[in-house]
C-alpha cells in the first residue's frame, strides 16, 4: 500500500498536487469545504470538511494514520498543515513558524526586530489608531491574515483611511489590519525549497498587477530578467528573512519590491508554494524541476529532488480581469497555439475585479525564449 497523504484543499489551484502524489502511489486524503470543486473527484477519499475546521481534521488524520500532510498556494489550508503535522510528529514547521509567516503583523515585527529590509507599518484593531501619525503617506492597508489581494487599498492622504480599514477589517478573518508605507517600485516573487534548514533557490518571478488601488495580480512571468548583482542581493534577503521566520522545511513563497535605488524591500513571505499557478506550473515549466514533487517528498519526510526533470524555458500564466484579455487569447490560439499549456474554463467579464478570486479565468503559456511571450505579457493597468 502507498504512503497515506493528507491535502488540505480541493480546488483547482489543489489539483496539481492531488494528482502529483497520485503519480507518486500516494493514496491521497483531500479536505475542503464541499464546493463541486475538482479536488473532490480526482481524491481517492474526499472529506466534507472546512479547511478551518483543524481539530475536526486532525481527529480524521489520527484516524486514517496519515505519513504526511500537505497544501499549496493557500495560507489558510498552511495553518491547518502545521497544526496536524506538529500534533501527529510529522514533517513541516512548527505552528509559531507558520503563524509568522501568515499573520503579517508578527511578520513585520519578525523583520524589524532582525534587521530585515521591510516597511514601516503599524497594527490596528478595534477602535484604536495609535501609531498611525507617525507613517508616511502613500500608505496600504490589508487584512493581517488574507492573501490573493482581498482587503488591499492604496491610501495618497487620510481621506479614505476608515473605509480602508473597515475592507481590511471586512475581508479578515481577525478582523484586525495593518497600515503600512507604501514601497514603490518592480515587484517580484521568490520561489525556495527548504529541508533541514537549508535554503534552495528555485525561480524568480516578475509580477504584473493592476496597480494602485488593489493591485490585483493580471499575471506572472518566469525567469524574470534583472541584472546579476541585483539577483544576488534578493537571493540573500530572502535567504537571511527564511531564517528569522524559522522556517525549516517545504516551500515558500517570497514576495520582494526592487526601488529606483535598487534596494531590496520585504513585502511579505509565507511558508507555502507560491499560488496563481506559479508554483504548481511556473517553476516546473521554466526550470524542470518538479516542485509540486518536492512538496510531497518533504510531506512525507524525504529530501525533496531537486534535479530538472525537463528543459528549462520561459514561462507566463495571464489572469483574465477584461476583455482584452480574452482578446489575447484567441489572438494566441490563432497565431501561435504551439506556446499555450493550459487554458482554464474563462467566464465572460460581467463586473469589476475586486480581488484574485473574482479573476474570470487564466491562460499558462511556456516557449525557449521570453522573446515569443512578450506579445502576450500582461500590462499594469
Amino acid at each position: 500500500m502507498g504512503k497515506q497523504l493528507a491535502i488540505i484543499g480541493a480546488s483547482h489551484f489543489q489539483n496539481p498536487l492531488i494528482e502529483k502524489a497520485k503519480e507518486m502511489s500516494c493514496e491521497t486524503h483531500v479536505f475542503a469545504w464541499q464546493a463541486g470543486d475538482v479536488g473532490e473527484r480526482t481524491a481517492d477519499h474526499f472529506y466534507p470538511v472546512s479547511i478551518t475546521e483543524k481539530d475536526a481534521i486532525l481527529e480524521q488524520c489520527r484516524q486514517i494514520g496519515i505519513d504526511g500532510i500537505c497544501s499549496i498556494g493557500s495560507d489558510l489550508a498552511n495553518i491547518t498543515v502545521g497544526y496536524v503535522a506538529e500534533a501527529l510528529g510529522l514533517t513541516g514547521n512548527p505552528t509559531a513558524v507558520v503563524a509568522r509567516s501568515t499573520d503579517k503583523h508578527l511578520m513585520r515585527k519578525t523583520f524589524a526586530s532582525c534587521g530585515d529590509p521591510s516597511p514601516k507599518s503599524v497594527l490596528v484593531e478595534g477602535d484604536s489608531r495609535d501609531g498611525l501619525s507617525e507613517l508616511a503617506f502613500p500608505l496600504i492597508v490589508k487584512p493581517v491574515d488574507r492573501s490573493g489581494s482581498r482587503g488591499i487599498t492604496k491610501l495618497e492622504s487620510a481621506e479614505g483611511l476608515e473605509a480602508a480599514l473597515e475592507a481590511a477589517f471586512s475581508e479578515g478573518f481577525s478582523k484586525r489590519a495593518v497600515v503600512e508605507e507604501f514601497v514603490t517600485g518592480e515587484e517580484f516573487s521568490v520561489e525556495f525549497v527548504s529541508w533541514e534548514g537549508e535554503h534552495s533557490f528555485l525561480a524568480l518571478t516578475k509580477k504584473f498587477t493592476t496597480g494602485t488601488p488593489h493591485f490585483i495580480e493580471t499575471g506572472h512571468l518566469e525567469p524574470a530578467s534583472i541584472d546579476e548583482a541585483l539577483f544576488v542581493r534578493v537571493v540573500q534577503v530572502v535567504k537571511r528573512a527564511l531564517d528569522h521566520l524559522g522556517v525549516r522545511c517545504g516551500a515558500s513563497h517570497a514576495e520582494v519590491m526592487v526601488d529606483a535605488e535598487g534596494s531590496v524591500w520585504l513585502i511579505e513571505i509565507g511558508s507555502r508554494m507560491g499560488g496563481d499557478c506559479i508554483g504548481s506550473d511556473l517553476v516546473r515549466l521554466s526550470t524542470g524541476i518538479d516542485y509540486t514533487g518536492a512538496v510531497v517528498d518533504i510531506a512525507l519526510g524525504n529530501k525533496p529532488d531537486l534535479e530538472p526533470k525537463g528543459p528549462s524555458g520561459c514561462a507566463l500564466v495571464r489572469f483574465v480581469v477584461g476583455q482584452e484579455d480574452i482578446d489575447v487569447l484567441h489572438r494566441l490560439q490563432v497565431g501561435a497555439p504551439e506556446l499555450i499549456e493550459y487554458v482554464s474554463p474563462i467566464e465572460e467579464p460581467s463586473c469589476e475585479v475586486r480581488d484574485s478570486s473574482t479573476r474570470f479565468g487564466y491562460f499558462i503559456m511556456r516557449a525557449a525564449t521570453i522573446e515569443r511571450l512578450r506579445p502576450y505579457l500582461p500590462c499594469a493597468m
